[in-house]
C-alpha cells in the first residue's frame, strides 16, 4: 500500500534507468545516475554514524547533489532542508532546534555557511566523484513517520518546522500528478528552490512519473528561463507572483512562441486577475493552472481547472483530489455565498503538526484539520476566492482594508511591474496605507507620477495610498515572495516618493 512505502522508494520507482531525470547546467543525469548518487550518499551517511530516523540537514542550490541528498536523507531518516538565504546564526538555531545528526552540504555553501553546523558530521558533493557503495538500499526505517521537517518562519530563538510524513508526501504527490495529468514525457523548467515546498512539489511530482527537471538557478534575467524552455523543450513552468510579474515585464515570453510548453503552474500567493489574463494570453496553447497551498499541507490544497479560468477569474478553485476545503465562519459553520470566513482543510496531505511545539500544533491543526489563516468567500458553485490573510489586513480610520485589492488596481497601470501595499503606524489613522512599486522597464517619470491619480479614480477614498514609494527591487523571501515585514522597514527611507 502506498501509505506504507518510503517516499524515496516511491519517487524512484517509475523512472527508466536511461531516462533523463535532471538537467543541470547542460549536464544530463539519468535516473540510473540519480539512484547511484542517492545510494552513495546513504552509504556515506551511514559511514559517518548516522542511524535510522536521524534528522539530516540539507543545504545547497538546486542540483543533482541536492536531489540525491534529499532522497538519501528520507530513505535513511528525516530530511531537514535549509535555505541558503539564511545567515550562520539562523542556520545554527534551526539545526539545534531539530537536533540535526549530520548535514549534507555542497562545497560552495560549506565555505560560506559551514560554521553554522559546528562539529556535526558533514557530507559534501565531493563524495559523488569518489568510488564507493552505490547500490540503492532495499531496506530502510520501518517507522515511516516523519520524512521531512520544513521550516516556515520564526526567530532564531523560536524556529517553526512543519512535520511532513511519508504518507503526506505520497498523498499530495499522487493528487498533483492526477489533476495535472503528468507523464514521463513532462519536462519541468525549475526556477524555484527545492527547499521551498512549491519547488519541492515540482521535484516530487515529476520524479514520481519518471519525468525530467531542468534547473535554472538564476532568474535575475528571466530571458534565461525563456531560452531554457525553448532549448530544452520544456513542457512545464512554475512560479510565484513575483516570478510572473518579472517574466511578463522583462522578457520576450509574451511575444515568443514556445511550442513545447503545455502546463503553467502559478501558486505561492495571489496573482492579480489582470496579470492572470495576460499570462494565459502570452502562451495560448499552454494550460494555466492557478493553485493554492501551504507548507502545513505538504504543498498543494486547491487548483482552478484551466477550462474555467475566464469564468472564475480570481478564484483558487476547489480542493485537489483527496482534499476537502470549507470556508467557515467564527462559529464553525459554512459561509453563504458572498460571506467571508476562514479556509479549513482536511486530507491525507495535512501535516500532523509542528516539531516540538504542541501549543501551536493544537491551535493550527484542531482535530486533524488545518486552519489556513486565509480569509475567503465562496460562490454558488463552490469555487473559493481569497480576500486576504487574517494578519495582513490594513486597519486605517476604522476600515479593514485588503492589501491585495490595492495591489491589483496598481498592477493594472501600464507603468507598474510589481506592487505591494502595507500599513505603516499612524498616530491618527492607526495605520496609513502605503504602496510600494517597481516600475516597468521603459516607463517614464511622468507615467509613474500619474499613478496616484490613476488609483484615486479606481479605489474608494479610504483605500487610496497616502504615499507611493518607487523601489528598484522588492525584498524577497527565500521562496521568492515579497517580504512584507522587511518592506515595511524599508519604506520610511528607501526609494523616491510619487508626488
Amino acid at each position: 500500500m502506498l501509505d506504507k512505502v518510503n517516499v524515496s522508494d516511491f519517487l524512484l520507482a517509475t523512472g527508466e534507468d536511461d531516462a533523463v531525470a535532471v538537467v543541470d547546467a547542460q549536464r544530463r543525469h539519468t535516473y540510473a545516475d540519480l539512484r547511484r548518487a542517492a545510494a552513495r550518499l546513504v552509504a556515506e551517511l551511514r559511514r559517518a554514524g548516522v542511524g535510522p530516523d536521524a534528522r539530516i540537514g540539507l543545504l545547497g542550490g538546486n542540483s543533482l547533489f541536492w536531489v540525491a541528498g534529499y532522497l538519501a536523507a528520507m530513505k535513511l531518516g528525516v530530511v531537514v532542508p535549509f535555505s541558503d538565504k539564511n545567515g550562520v546564526d539562523d542556520l545554527a538555531a534551526q539545526a539545534d532546534w531539530v537536533d540535526c545528526a549530520a548535514v549534507l552540504i555542497d562545497r560552495r555553501q560549506q565555505r560560506r555557511l559551514g560554521p553554522a553546523f559546528g562539529d556535526r558530521p558533514v557530507v559534501t558533493d565531493a563524495v559523488l566523484a569518489e568510488v564507493g557503495e552505490s547500490s540503492w538500499p532495499t531496506t530502510a526505517s520501518d517507522a515511516l513517520g516523519d520524512a521531512a521537517l520544513m521550516f516556515t518562519s520564526g526567530t532564531t530563538s523560536r524556529p517553526k518546522a512543519v512535520r511532513v510524513t511519508h504518507q503526506n508526501l505520497v498523498a499530495n504527490t499522487t493528487s498533483i500528478t492526477e489533476y495535472l495529468n503528468l507523464t514521463a514525457s513532462d519536462r519541468m523548467l525549475v526556477i524555484l528552490p527545492f527547499h521551498y515546498v512549491f519547488g519541492a512539489s515540482l521535484l516530487h511530482s515529476h520524479l514520481a512519473v519518471g519525468g525530467s527537471l531542468v534547473l535554472c538557478n538564476s532568474y535575475t534575467f528571466p530571458e534565461t528561463a525563456v531560452d531554457l524552455i525553448d532549448r530544452e523543450a520544456c513542457t512545464g513552468f512554475a512560479g510565484v507572483p513575483s516570478s510572473y510579474q518579472l517574466l511578463l515585464r522583462a522578457s520576450s515570453y509574451g511575444a515568443r512562441r514556445l511550442p513545447t510548453l503545455r502546463k503553467i503552474q502559478q501558486a505561492g500567493g495571489r496573482l492579480a486577475p489582470a496579470l492572470i489574463e495576460e499570462l494565459a494570453a502570452a502562451q495560448p496553447d499552454a494550460e494555466l493552472f492557478v493553485m493554492y497551498g501551504q507548507t502545513e499541507a505538504t504543498a498543494r490544497l486547491s487548483y482552478l481547472p484551466p477550462q474555467v479560468l475566464g469564468e472564475k477569474l480570481g478564484s483558487i478553485g476547489r480542493g485537489i483530489p483527496g482534499v476537502t476545503l470549507e470556508v467557515l465562519d467564527e462559529n464553525g459553520r459554512p459561509v453563504a455565498p458572498g460571506e467571508q470566513g476562514e479556509i479549513i482543510a482536511r486530507g491525507a496531505n495535512i501535516s500532523p503538526g509542528y516539531y516540538n511545539d504542541p501549543e501551536e500544533t493544537a491551535r493550527k491543526f484542531p482535530g486533524g484539520t488545518l486552519r489556513t489563516g486565509d480569509l475567503a468567500t465562496v460562490d454558488g458553485d463552490g469555487y473559493i476566492y481569497i480576500v486576504g490573510r487574517s494578519g495582513d489586513f490594513i486597519k486605517s480610520w476604522g476600515y479593514r482594508i485588503s492589501p491585495q485589492q490595492i495591489e491589483e488596481v496598481a498592477l493594472s497601470h501600464p507603468g507598474v511591474s510589481e506592487a505591494a501595499a502595507v500599513g505603516l503606524p499612524d498616530p491618527d489613522a492607526g495605520e496609513s496605507v502605503t504602496l510600494a512599486i517597481v516600475s516597468a522597464p521603459g516607463t517614464t517619470p511622468a507615467e509613474v507620477a500619474s499613478l496616484l491619480e490613476f488609483l484615486r479614480a479606481r479605489l474608494p477614498k479610504h483605500m487610496v495610498p497616502v504615499a507611493v514609494q518607487v523601489l528598484d527591487v522588492f525584498p524577497l523571501t527565500a521562496s521568492g515572495k515579497i517580504a512584507k515585514q522587511e518592506l515595511r522597514e524599508l519604506l520610511a527611507g528607501v526609494g523616491s516618493e510619487v508626488p
